[in-house]
Parts: C-alpha cells; sequence; structure tokens
C-alpha cells in the first residue's frame, strides 16, 4: 500500500465519520464544529488532487463565510425551547432500518457498475503549465456558461427577495 492510498484512506475515513457526526450531534455548534473539520478534510482532499485554488476557495468561503453564518443562525435562533421537546421517540427503529436499506441498495449498485467514464482532456501537466485558475475560468465560461449564468440569475433573484422582504413598509 503506498503513501497515497494512506493519505487517501485517512480522509475518506475522517469525511465519512465527520460527516455523522454532523448529523448526529444534539448539540447545533458541535455540528458547526464537526463541520469545520469535515471542510478541512474537503480542502485537504483538493490539495491531494493538486487542486490548490479549491482548497483554498474551500477554507476561505464554506469554513470561513458559510460557518460563521450557520453560527450566526444558531445563535440567534432560541434552541432552549426545541431541547424541550421529546423527538424521535418511536421513530429510530424505521428510520435504521431504511439506512440499512438504503445502505445494501448502495453497495448493490456500486458493485454492479462496471463503466468508468471517459478521461477529460485536462492531464495534471495541462493544468500545472496552463494554471489552475486559467483552466477553471476556460471550462466554466466555455462549457458550461449557460449554467452558470443560471445559477447567477438565481443568486441575483435570491438578492432580490432577501431585499424585499427585509424592507419595512413604509405607511
Amino acid at each position: 500500500m503506498s503513501i497515497q492510498q494512506l493519505f487517501f484512506g485517512y480522509f475518506a475515513i475522517m469525511l465519512i465519520a465527520c460527516s455523522v457526526f454532523v448529523v448526529t450531534r444534539r448539540n447545533p455548534v458541535h455540528s458547526v464544529i464537526w463541520m469545520l473539520i469535515l471542510f478541512v478534510h474537503i480542502a485537504g482532499v483538493y490539495l491531494f488532487l493538486n487542486a490548490e485554488f479549491l482548497a483554498a476557495i474551500q477554507i476561505i468561503v464554506y469554513a470561513g463565510a458559510i460557518l460563521v453564518l450557520f453560527m450566526f443562525v444558531i445563535m440567534l435562533l432560541n434552541l432552549r425551547q426545541e431541547d424541550m421537546k421529546k423527538k424521535f421517540q418511536k421513530q429510530w427503529p424505521v428510520g435504521l432500518l431504511t439506512a440499512v436499506f438504503f445502505m445494501v441498495l448502495f453497495a448493490v449498485v456500486l458493485t454492479q457498475m462496471r463503466i468508468l467514464a471517459p478521461l477529460g482532456e485536462y492531464s495534471i501537466e495541462r493544468i500545472q503549465s496552463e494554471g489552475t485558475m486559467m483552466t477553471i475560468g476556460r471550462v466554466l465560461y466555455t462549457e458550461y456558461l449557460l449554467p452558470f449564468e443560471i445559477a447567477s440569475l438565481i443568486l441575483l433573484v435570491a438578492i432580490i427577495g432577501a431585499v424585499v422582504l427585509s424592507k419595512k413598509k413604509i405607511e
């Protein structure tokens, strides 16, 4: 087993474990801390794939901005009332059966897959010679221009909606 395989195994196990911890923690602040660890490990996978720019964006945008937003929302909510209520009284056996069913289904689907995707036109040497940001920009603004523009319009509508909802009515 090579050192690359060991590192990939570490990142894969940590991504799965942190994802489970994010979902299963009772305290939302603990969930956010586990999510921070998850985002750092995702950035590590990007570094492992020679995508340094994406790793930096992962840390800056997700681990920086998104988690701060989550923390503000958690702090603004009144979570004391939510902790007092009894939740998931008798639903956990059904949830466990559903989880086992989907895990078996996922395993069956993965064992039946034999088709590998064709290799892309961008090799590691080509990306390193052009630069990561240049390659991302070229692909984003040529092959994926329409989805990029649709995403920008959706974000624009969300911003306008937030401004309209937050605006006080003038009487």
